[in-house]
C-alpha cells in the first residue's frame, strides 16, 4: 500500500496514474479497486498494462461499457469509511502541519492506530 500527497487543485486521475507508475511489478494479477474518478481509458489501460485487474464501474454515458466485478466494487465504501475516520483527527482534517513530511508522519501514525484498533476489535469475545 502506498499514498502520495498532492496539492488540492490537482486532479485525482493524473495523480493516481503517477502513483501507479511508482509501484513495483506484480508477480500475479491483483484487483485494483477504483471509483469513477479513475474510470478514464488512460487510467484503466495503465492499470491493465501494469498487471492489475481494473475494478471500476463505467460511467452511465459510456457507449461501450465494460463488465466488472460488482462484489469487489462494493469495497470502496470501506475506503470511504477509513477517510471519514481519519478526518476525525483534527490535525489531519485541518492540515495543521506546514511540512508534507510532518503531515505524512502523523498520517502514518493514525493509520497504525486504525490497524491496531481493528485487530483489537477482531479479537474481542
Amino acid at each position: 500500500m502506498t499514498f502520495s500527497l498532492t496539492p488540492g487543485q490537482w486532479g485525482d486521475a493524473p495523480a493516481g496514474r503517477n502513483l501507479l507508475r511508482t509501484l513495483p511489478l506484480l508477480e500475479q494479477e491483483v484487483a485494483l479497486i477504483m471509483d469513477r474518478a479513475y474510470e478514464g481509458d488512460e487510467t484503466r489501460q495503465l492499470a491493465l498494462d501494469l498487471g492489475f485487474t481494473a475494478v471500476v464501474p463505467p460511467k452511465r454515458t459510456r457507449r461501450l461499457p465494460w463488465s466488472f466485478n460488482e462484489q469487489l466494487d462494493r469495497r470502496p465504501n470501506e475506503i470511504e469509511r477509513l477517510f471519514r475516520r481519519l478526518k476525525a483527527f483534527r490535525r489531519i482534517f485541518s492540515r495543521y502541519d506546514k511540512l508534507d513530511v510532518m503531515f505524512a508522519a502523523f498520517l502514518h501514525f493514525v493509520l497504525i492506530t486504525e490497524v491496531l484498533a481493528a485487530s483489537v476489535s477482531l479479537h474481542r469475545p
